[in-house]
């Protein structure tokens, strides 16, 4: 499902165990038996950006065997890249939300592409060597089948249905007696159907329903520990991101649900969630609105400002606007990808060597790692250092940048007196960013010093052109704060410097994705909000990676964790970002607050509204022909005549 994505807190914790892999007879699809890994300090994950093949009338009802031959083009996609995949080693291949069906179904036009998945809390199955357990399952076979035969960890997004009884089930039953869920699945790499995750914040999906409790679901790897499970929207949400992410307390409230799916292994054993997970999977259909919410640039933000490794794979459809997949540390951008209008409309897998995060996981044990997470007194954060790349983070002064001695020194002096710099005394005016209300003022120099400020927010900039290719680009500095009411109901704090799309200030906060100028610069404001999400978006929407960030100290945060450096200070605070000698044109350099406290009330679902541009109303777009199979005909005409026998338990 198209676009930006989130979370609420409701949690009970679960003992759990790591899976390994279980051996397999020469006769299964497995293969060979395949070894027990051991404990490492990395491991090789991969995303797959995918061009997805749509119905193309999606709101017209389709017998099954016509659904499962148009998922079947897609899934056959999948074989390829898990293929390509595990020759290279990867161990865990995340593919995107809506890969295998497509979207813009109705409720009742996606009844035929449902499964029933079933919980594996409730029970252990391996879908590719026992089939014949549940009826109309043939993808969730496929998928198991897939993660058996490369040895990897599979994590896929489909459709999914639960009957549901009004008589006996706690929450109001659907009038059609069943529920609709769009569902995330993780299979192990013997195959065995490992967690179950509902998406809990719907964006525009008429075909499903909010789960009636929100889940928490994680599960355990041999290979890097824990990881938590999340879909596109729900990014942008305390349920289920932050819920999966900080450290939690068990909540005994009716419908608090905490998941940990795994098979039991009595020698690698997991203690509950007490420090929050480390590590998310992160399938997307996410429409790029520049400036602030392409979908790398908020992945990547998100992954900077709380201290967790993101694997994300996102949906390529020009047409909508999707793009932007990648795989993130705290510390790096391992890769990313944001494809351009005009280059080649097709998927693309992205690779990488990671660091493992879980504090529970390697040599330490499980002691040795709640111990130094309530160190308060070793103020070092862990260091990355793989794969050619390296950062160290370390918590430090104001002033001072242990990364890069010269990123914050190059601009903290004042600027000159000279007729090029300005100071704070240029004049505000108001202009619409994302269909919010900033303040902006311009930045009208070759270097100054300028504040800005909305209600209790106040931005500061200091900043430095690096050199004169640019001076015709018109930059702004804004400011925001509120509840953003738009496609989405929730409240900000922003801090941004933007380039505008043309000459005059009416255009500061449009769309661009080119620029010349290069900049260093400071940007910094005092949030109300510990979740503070920074980006940094250069010319052709290239990510970097910024030298220099400050940030408080989220109090419930063990500290010994890899992540940006922080300030030891409470949890509102001053956020500052630094950043020098800048590889491209600078598009967009952003502090993104988020005000969760305040979303409570607020509509966090936008399932019963429509859209408005630029993000693309579903229900109005036409497919453009290579997005339609070719090779089945998907037409009602032809759908009409086909035998629909095979309706039952789905």
């Amino acid at each position: 499902m198209p676009v930006s994505r989130a979370a609420t807190l409701v949690i009970c914790l679960a003992t759990c165990a790591f899976p390994v892999s279980l051996g397999v007879s020469p006769g299964d699809p497995g293969g060979a038996p395949a070894p027990v890994p051991v404990p490492s300090s990395s491991y090789l994950a991969a995303v797959y950006e995918h061009r997805v093949v749509l119905n193309p009338e999606p709101q017209l009802p389709r017998p099954r065997a016509s659904a499962l031959r148009h998922m079947q083009t897609n899934l056959d996609v999948y074989e390829q890249q898990a293929e390509q995949a595990a020759k290279q080693g990867v161990q865990i291949l995340v593919f995107p939300e809506d890969g295998i069906h497509g979207f813009n179904f109705s409720r009742t036009s996606i009844s035929s592409y449902l499964e029933t998945i079933p919980d594996p809390r409730q029970e252990s199955w391996n879908p590719c060597t026992e089939p014949s357990k549940h009826n109309n399952t043939e993808v969730l076979q496929q998928l198991s089948c897939m993660a058996r035969r490369h040895r990897l960890y599979l994590v896929a997004n489909m459709p999914g249905l639960q009957p549901c009884r009004a008589a006996t089930d706690s929450a109001p039953c659907p009038p059609d007696g069943r529920w609709q869920f769009n569902t995330d699945v993780v299979f192990s790499s013997d195959g065995h159907l490992v967690a179950r995750y509902h998406k809990q914040n719907l964006y525009f999906e008429k075909a499903f329903d909010t789960p009636p409790s929100p889940e928490v679901i994680t599960f355990d790897t041999p290979f890097a520990g824990r990881f938590g499970v999340l879909t596109c929207f729900d990014l942008m949400f305390r349920q289920p991101a932050v819920a999966l992410v900080e450290a939690v307390k068990k909540d005994t409230r009716p419908g608090g649900v905490f998941v940990c799916v795994t098979q039991k292994n009595p020698q690698l054993n997991h203690p509950p969630l007490s420090q929050g997970v480390r590590q998310l999977v992160y399938p997307t259909a996410w429409m790029n609105q520049l400036p602030l919410l392409a979908a790398a640039q908020f992945q990547r933000a998100f992954s900077h400002g709380a201290g967790v490794t993101v694997l994300a794979a996102n949906i390529r459809s020009d047409a909508l606007g999707m793009t932007g997949s990648g795989i993130f540390t705290p510390a790096a951008i391992l890769a990313h990808n944001h494809a351009r209008q005009g280059q080649p409309e097709e998927g693309r897998l992205l690779v990488a060597r990671v660091p493992v995060l879980d504090p529970l996981w390697g040599s330490k044990g499980a002691g040795a790692a709640e111990e130094a997470a309530g160190d308060d007194d070793d103020d070092e954060v862990a260091v990355e250092s793989f794969g050619g790349l390296s950062s160290s983070w370390s918590l430090v002064e104001p002033g001072h940048c242990q990364q890069d001695e010269n990123c914050a020194d190059s601009i903290t002096a004042p600027p000159s007196s000279s007729s090029s710099s300005s100071s704070s005394s240029s004049p505000t005016f108001n202009s619409s960013m994302m269909y919010d209300p900033f303040t902006f003022v311009l930045l009208p120099a070759a270097e100054g010093e300028l504040s800005v400020c909305q209600g209790a927010l106040c931005c500061h900039l200091q900043y430095r052109r690096s050199q004169p290719g640019g001076g015709g680009e018109l930059y702004a500095l804004g400011a925001f704060a509120g509840t953003h009411t738009v496609n989405g109901r929730y409240a900000l704090q922003v801090c941004a410097l933007v380039r505008c799309g043309g000459p005059e200030a009416s255009s500061c906060g449009q769309e661009v994705e080119e620029a010349e100028s290069r900049m260093d610069f400071r940007l910094s404001g005092r949030f109300e909000t510990p979740h503070v999400y920074p980006s940094l978006v250069v010319s052709s929407v290239k990510l970097e990676q910024p030298r220099h960030l400050e940030q408080p100290r989220r109090l419930e945060q063990p500290r010994r964790l890899e992540q940006p450096r922080r300030l030891e200070r409470t949890p509102a605070g001053t956020v500052t970002m630094a950043h020098s000698n800048m590889t491209a044109g600078l598009v967009t350099a952003c502090l993104y607050g988020r005000m969760y406290h305040l979303d409570q009330g607020a509509a966090a679902n936008s399932s019963d509204s429509e859209p408005r541009q630029p993000w693309v109303n579903e229900g109005q777009v036409r497919w453009p022909p290579q997005y339609v199979s070719e090779s089945e005909s998907l037409s009602s005409s032809s759908a009409a005549t086909e035998d629909s026998g095979r309706s039952g338990r789905r």
